[in-house]
């Protein structure tokens, strides 16, 4: 979507159409007034500005623009400007300056360029903004040019998802596919049809040939999530086609050869594991050559304020809405939340906000009940008791609260929050919580 601001009616009706012709979603605007209520309204990947408006000029338009810190592409029009005026407002964070009388093959080529690049830039902010750890963002420049396997360990919504596909994104293969297989979501029958296909005829049901994850991934990367649950039997095969590179699709004679990254995520303990018998030693090390590990949410409380506000901003561009920024109550209190279910909740939370609260700013009025409990009457968390605490707090009462409306059932309380059941009883047990029979008592 665009807005084309001008005073000229002339322009707007001309450019406009052409725009929309282009297939563009225009809207126009008279002033540099009107551009500004309209921002405050809905969300525009590129504006086309004026510099010479009645009331406040295009370059005081920019300049507010700018401070409000609107996500959009802006291209200054102008009909007599100087290169004083052009220096001004590429310094003020214009994308490019078109001239009057306008040419429609130049400007249709700088909106392309101008949108062009804001989807570059949104797509590397998205990816740096979802993964704002210092140390892991070095290991992901040193690890992603290379062909080297990555094993990613973490708990449950802690973004190990995201780091295999920065490790795609910044790789060499990044033309090429990128694929995933959940190896806790498909049953033990079926993964091997799913990763290396079969031949008509197979097994029953089998009733024409398959492509299996591991050959539409040649040339690119492979994700094997949750790799921890996959069976031995499974992993045999699996450890056979990184050494090989090579494989036989379930049914067929013959082998398919493939050029692959492979990229492995688990949230089990592996050495526990293989202590167990549950997961082979030999494609441990096979995986294990380049070893990322993401901490919880709650062991990087310098990351929840960014991640917060980039999932606001995603999530309002996504849904329309003007953006929205957080009051500093509400951030004090995000950051002494401990976040069980990690970036997941703090995505699901954003999520709620942007499309629960109509005001631009969010105070902590408008966070949930288990965020805003206090010690006492008059008394706030934030301010009376120390980092730690105030987590533990949070987190005893918004539990409570989870496990109250789902009537003490852990299964269903845990899926509600986004994380494991052995997490959940492992905080219980840390907070003191004891559920018996769907009765929940407190010491």
């Amino acid at each position: 979507s665009i807005l084309l601001v001008d005073d000229e009616a002339g322009i707007r009706k001309s450019l406009g159409a052409v725009l929309s012709e282009e297939g563009f979603k225009v809207t126009t605007a008279r002033t540099g007034e009107e551009c500004l209520r309209l921002l405050e309204k809905k969300i525009f990947e590129l504006i086309l500005l004026d510099i010479w408006l009645p009331g406040i000029n295009g370059l005081e338009t920019l300049e507010t623009i700018r401070k409000r810190k609107v996500d959009a592409a802006v291209v200054m029009i102008s009909g007599h400007a100087t290169i004083e005026t052009a220096v001004k407002a590429t310094r003020l964070g214009a994308f490019d300056f078109i001239e009057k009388p306008l040419s429609i093959e130049r400007t249709l080529v700088v909106v392309k360029n101008g949108l062009e690049n804001k989807r570059l830039q949104d797509e590397n902010r998205t990816l740096k903004s979802r993964i704002p750890i210092k140390a892991l963002r070095q290991q992901l420049a040193i690890a992603a040019p290379t062909d080297g396997r990555v094993l990613i360990y973490g708990e449950s919504g802690t973004g190990k998802e995201l780091v295999a596909h920065a490790l795609h994104h910044q790789s060499l293969r990044n033309a090429a596919p990128f694929v995933e297989v959940n190896c806790a979501a498909i049953p033990d029958e079926l993964i091997e049809s799913e990763l290396f296909g079969h031949v008509k005829g197979a097994f029953t049901g089998a009733t024409a040939n398959k492509v299996g994850k591991l050959e539409k991934a040649d040339g690119g990367t492979l994700f094997l999530d949750e790799v921890g649950d996959m069976t031995l039997k499974t992993q045999s095969k699996v450890l056979r086609a990184l050494e090989t590179q090579r494989f036989e699709p379930v049914g067929a004679q013959s082998t398919v050869s493939v050029d692959v990254r492979v990229i492995a995520a688990t949230n089990k303990n592996l050495d526990q594991e293989m202590q167990r018998g549950n997961f082979r030693e030999d494609l441990f090390y096979r995986l294990n050559v380049i070893p990322f590990y993401v901490p919880p949410l709650r062991e990087r409380t310098e990351d929840i304020p960014v991640l917060a506000e980039f999932f606001i901003g995603d999530f309002s561009r996504h849904y329309g809405r003007p953006p929205k920024d957080l009051s500093e109550e509400a951030v004090a209190l995000l950051t002494a939340y401990s976040w069980p279910g990690n970036v997941r909740e703090l995505k699901n939370l954003a999520e709620r906000l942007v499309i629960m609260t109509p005001a631009r700013r969010i105070e902590a009025r408008h966070l949930p009940a288990g965020l805003l409990k206090t010690n006492g009457p008059g008394e706030d968390p934030v301010e009376t008791r120390s980092l730690s605490e105030a987590r533990m707090a949070f987190d005893r009462d918004y539990i409570l609260k989870k496990l109250e409306e789902n009537r003490g059932n852990i299964s269903r309380t845990a899926e509600t929050l986004g994380i494991e059941r052995s997490h959940l009883h492992r905080k219980l047990k840390s907070l003191k919580i004891t559920v018996s029979r769907g009765s929940v008592r407190t010491q």
